[in-house]
C-alpha cells in the first residue's frame, strides 16, 4: 500500500474506532459504578468483576486519548495493539458477566442490590457487544484495504482464545488447595502454564512481524508446538477429571459432597465449583487447540504442495 493509501486507511480506521470508544467507556463505567455502589454486599466476586470493568475503562480511555492526539497516524503499530486489546476486552467483559451472574447475582435476595448487580451485568454485556462490533468492523476494514493484522485472522483469534482461556484457568487455580495435595494435579497446572507461553509468544512474533526470522517455516513451527499443546492438554484433562471427581482416587463426584457448596449467597465460589470450572475450561481450550492444529496442518500441507517438485 502506498503512503497516501496508508494515510487514508489509518484516517478512516481512526474515525471508525472513535465511534465505539464512548459507548465502551460508558458501559464499563456504569458496570463499575453500580457494583461499587453495593458496598459490602458486592463481595470478593463483585470486587473481581469491578476490577475487570475498571481495567477495560482505563485502557479504553488511554486508547481514546492516543487516538485524539492523532498519534496512530505516525505509529501504525498502535493499531495492532488496539485490535489485540479489543479482542481481549470482548472476552474479559463477556466472561466477567457470565461468571458474576451465575456465581453471585442469582443468589442475591430480591431488592435494590440485586437490581444493581443485574444492571451492572447488563452493561458489561453491552460493553462486550461494542468491543465485538469493533473487532468485526476492523476485520471488514482490513479486507477492504487488503491489509493484515495478526489477531484479525483465524490463527490469531485462536491464539487469543488459547491465552485468554489459560489465563482464566490460572485465575481459578490460584486456590492452591485444589492441587497441591496431588502431584498429578500439579502436572495439570504446569501444563496450563507451559502451553500459555508459546501461544503468547506466537502473538508477540506476529505483532512484531518477526515470524519469518525463525530458522524454520513459521507454520511448521506452530504446527509442532500446537500438536505438543494438544497432547499436554489431553493429559491434563484426563488427570484433572480422574483425581478431582473419581471417588476411588480421592475426588468428589457430587457437588453435595462439598460442605462449602450451598445454594445461597456466598462471597467466594466453593471448591467443587472451582474444580468443575477448571475442567470445563480445560476441555474448551483443548477444543480450541485442536481447531488451531487443524488450521496449521492445512497451511503446512498447502505450503508443501506449492513447493516446486523435482522432475
Amino acid at each position: 500500500m502506498s503512503n497516501s493509501g496508508t494515510a487514508l486507511y489509518l484516517a478512516d480506521l481512526d474515525t471508525i474506532c472513535q465511534f465505539f470508544r464512548l459507548p465502551q467507556l460508558f458501559s464499563t463505567c456504569m458496570s463499575f459504578s453500580l457494583v461499587a455502589n453495593m458496598g459490602i454486599h458486592r463481595g470478593s466476586i463483585g470486587n473481581w468483576f469491578m476490577s475487570i470493568c475498571c481495567f477495560c475503562f482505563v485502557v479504553t480511555l488511554i486508547i481514546l486519548t492516543v487516538e485524539l492526539r492523532r498519534l496512530p497516524l505516525e505509529y501504525p503499530f498502535f493499531w495492532y495493539l488496539s485490535n489485540t486489546y479489543a479482542c481481549y476486552a470482548t472476552l474479559l467483559c463477556l466472561s466477567a458477566s457470565i461468571i458474576y451472574s451465575i456465581t453471585y447475582v442469582r443468589f442475591l435476595p430480591y431488592g435494590p442490590y440485586q437490581d444493581r448487580a443485574i444492571a451492572a451485568t447488563a452493561f458489561s454485556c453491552i460493553a462486550s457487544v461494542f468491543y465485538t462490533t469493533e473487532v468485526v468492523k476492523m476485520w471488514e476494514h482490513c479486507k477492504i484495504y487488503k491489509t493484515t493484522c495478526c489477531v484479525l485472522t483465524v490463527p490469531g483469534l485462536l491464539k487469543v482464545l488459547e491465552t485468554f482461556t489459560a489465563g482464566i484457568i490460572l485465575t481459578f487455580i490460584s486456590n492452591t488447595s485444589l492441587y497441591l495435595h496431588q502431584p498429578a494435579l500439579e502436572w495439570c497446572v504446569a501444563v496450563c502454564s507451559i502451553c500459555f507461553i508459546p501461544a503468547a509468544l506466537a502473538i508477540l512474533l506476529n505483532l512484531g512481524e518477526w515470524e519469518y526470522r525463525l530458522p524454520v517455516p513459521f507454520p511448521l513451527f506452530q504446527l509442532v508446538l500446537t500438536l505438543l499443546s494438544v497432547l499436554l492438554y489431553v493429559s491434563a484433562l484426563v488427570l484433572w477429571l480422574l483425581y478431582q471427581f473419581s471417588e476411588e482416587l480421592g475426588g468428589q463426584p457430587q457437588r453435595s459432597s462439598d460442605g462449602g457448596c450451598r445454594d445461597e449467597l456466598t462471597y467466594n465460589m466453593c471448591t467443587w465449583d472451582q474444580r468443575r470450572a477448571v475442567a470445563v475450561l480445560t476441555a474448551v481450550n483443548l477444543l480450541v487447540y485442536v481447531a488451531d492444529l487443524g488450521d496449521w496442518a492445512c497451511q503446512v500441507s498447502v505450503g508443501t504442495e506449492d513447493q516446486p517438485r523435482d522432475s
